[in-house]
């Protein structure tokens, strides 16, 4: 190759400007939306709020379903946090804060929501289980980061705030 054509490149700006904030109202949640905050005020982007109502376990009975639908309530008082917790981070941050809430399962309700709203970032929390209680309830961020469509950062309950 000739000279010329070995031009140095200079990498491409990250974007991030549709950042995606799966919450459960948890503490760890919380410290993912203001890293989240954060984020968005440094790259100009904005936020969606996306709480995931889960459907309740029962037993497996023959007869019935293993899953129950989520009852109204539940979506309700969903409904209500998440925008009581939206409308506390736009007075913080002084940006508008869209919401939705979802039922089903957890990791690929959000998945689809970052499908869904083009997504540049999911910014997540995990609780920090190991051992016997991982391997019990699981990890959504884990399921989140195996399947996302677009980059996962992950915030640690038991990490130091660094942003």
């Amino acid at each position: 190759m000739e000279p010329s054509t070995l031009r140095r490149r200079t990498p491409a700006a990250i974007q991030l400007k549709r950042i995606l904030v799966p919450v459960d109202f948890s503490g760890p949640s919380q410290q993912a939306l203001h890293c989240a905050r954060r984020l968005a005020q440094f790259f100009g982007g904005e936020i969606t709020l996306l709480h995931v109502v889960q459907k309740t376990p029962v037993a497996p009975f023959p007869e019935a379903p293993p899953y129950l639908d989520y009852v109204e309530e539940d979506f309700e008082e969903a409904e209500k946090n998440l925008h009581a917790l939206a409308a506390a981070e736009e007075a913080a941050a002084s940006i508008k804060i869209p919401t939705v809430v979802r039922t089903g399962l957890p990791a690929h309700e959000i998945v689809e929501a970052a499908r869904e709203f083009d997504s540049d970032l999911i910014v997540i929390a995990t609780h920090g289980y190991t051992g016997w209680k991982h391997f019990c309830i699981g990890s959504t961020a884990e399921r989140v980061v195996r399947a996302a469509p677009c980059p996962v950062f992950v915030v640690r309950e038991k990490e130091h705030d660094f942003i």
